[in-house]
């Protein structure tokens, strides 16, 4: 397939620029940010119908796009490092002038795109470093640019950035030079260098997750003892996922699993930011068990453990965590544990809702980053009130998933003729 493709034509897309000459922009790091500095750059795509033949396209994106970088500046900066030799440490923070793992940030761009050509459509793509922004500022970005393509609008609120960090704290942070240095085992890896991995989408409709939900919280109410806990349609969804995974992993019962969770932490701070807050608030509790306490109970309590561990990030313990971290930066190496499962992405995004002017979305893919064995990916469907899941997982424990009638009962297989 890659010897289909022709590269037709590059190019660089600068920002408008401002008429009072503040182009220069100096954006501080906090710890939500920096914990992304070996996080390989997300990759995504949407794909849309193929627009009338007359439409310019290249060049109403790219005119459009210059517009979205002057509103959403930090995407169109660069990654800034600076050696602190007095402490051997490392600070960054991005500069918007134009003139970079996300450590590879300090010299490629922090927001890349491509636009293909397909028989019947255009894919647009993107790969974008973590250190600018978390999935609700991505999309909020890809929003403003749709909107500016689609309608010619120009006018636009100020970029919310964050107004809260910790008191304080000076900027830029200083980080240890060996939490700094790449990881070799982060580097993104071509899927076809890893036969034993395989990817599958899985669509649950609005009916599945109903029966899914509603199984979920009867489990729960009745071992509850006079809690009234309430499961959501997402806790039901990956807790049905996890269990499922885990029933056909064959696993040791003593055998440790994780699960970790992306979350907004926009609205559970105290007082709360704006939800157009743009850059990194996104924490990834981790909800821990052991196979045999997953096999021993049912889709309730393994949905319960996702909903204690998500309730669990309170303002408290988020602002004990980032005046921890300052003390003592860690930054995650990308790799992931024996039987962990972590999950990208969420199906509250209006990924659906983009328009440039040929018409919405039909998919949305992602990129060979999700090349690891437990990587989830989670979606709005195409269809009112549905998810879907993008998983990779081993060929063998895929195989068995595939089979499992459990499993199969609350969800579809997308086959890749159905996209």
């Amino acid at each position: 397939m890659a010897d289909d493709v022709v590269v037709v034509s590059e190019t660089i897309v600068r920002p408008e620029s401002n008429e009072d000459g503040s182009d220069r922009v100096k954006i501080h790091l906090t710890p939500w940010d920096l914990i992304f500095l070996r996080t390989e750059y997300a990759q995504r795509a949407l794909i849309f119908p193929k627009p009338d033949p007359k439409v310019n396209v290249i060049s109403q994106l790219k005119s459009s796009l210059s517009a979205a970088l002057k509103i959403v500046y930090p995407f169109a900066g660069r990654l800034v490092k600076i050696s602190n030799e007095d402490d051997e440490t490392a600070s960054f923070y991005i500069e918007l002038s134009n003139g970079v793992e996300s450590l590879e940030g300090v010299t490629e761009s922090l927001l890349a795109l491509q636009v293909t050509e397909l028989k019947d459509g255009i894919l647009i793509g993107y790969g974008t470093n973590h250190l600018v922004a978390d999935g609700a500022s991505l999309w909020s970005f890809f929003k403003t640019w749709t909107e500016i393509c689609s309608s010619a609008r120009k006018t636009f609120p100020p970029l919310p950035l964050r107004g809260w960090f910790l008191p304080g704290v000076d900027y830029p942070i200083r980080i240890p030079i060996s939490e700094t240095v790449p990881s070799s085992h982060v580097r993104v890896v071509a899927s076809s260098s890893l036969p034993y991995l395989r990817k599958k989408m899985f669509r649950f409709t609005s009916r599945h997750i109903s029966e899914l939900k509603a199984k979920a919280n009867a489990e729960v109410a009745a071992v509850s003892s006079g809690e009234h806990l309430k499961i959501s349609s997402f806790q039901a969804v990956l807790a049905h996922m996890w269990s499922s995974i885990i029933r056909n992993s064959d696993l040791n019962p003593e055998e440790v699993i994780h699960f970790k969770l992306p979350m907004d932490l926009r609205q559970r701070l105290n007082p709360p930011l704006r939800k157009e807050c743009f850059g990194n608030m996104v924490g990834l509790p981790t909800a821990t068990t052991t196979a045999g306490e997953m096999l021993d109970n049912g889709l309730g309590w393994a949905a319960l453990q996702l909903n204690k561990t998500m309730r669990s990030q309170t303002d408290e313990e988020l602002k004990r965590f980032a005046e921890n971290w300052v003390k003592n930066p860690k930054i995650p190496n990308g790799l992931m544990l024996n039987n962990s499962f972590l999950v990208g992405s969420s199906p509250r995004f209006n990924v659906f809702g983009n328009d440039f002017g040929w018409g919405k979305p039909i998919a949305v893919r992602a990129g060979p980053g999700i090349a690891g064995h437990g990587r989830i990916l989670v979606y709005p469907g195409t269809e009112p009130g549905s998810m879907e899941i993008q998983t990779s997982l081993w060929s063998h424990v895929l195989d068995k998933l595939l089979a499992d009638a459990e499993f199969l009962q609350h969800v579809l297989c997308v086959h890749p003729s159905r996209l």
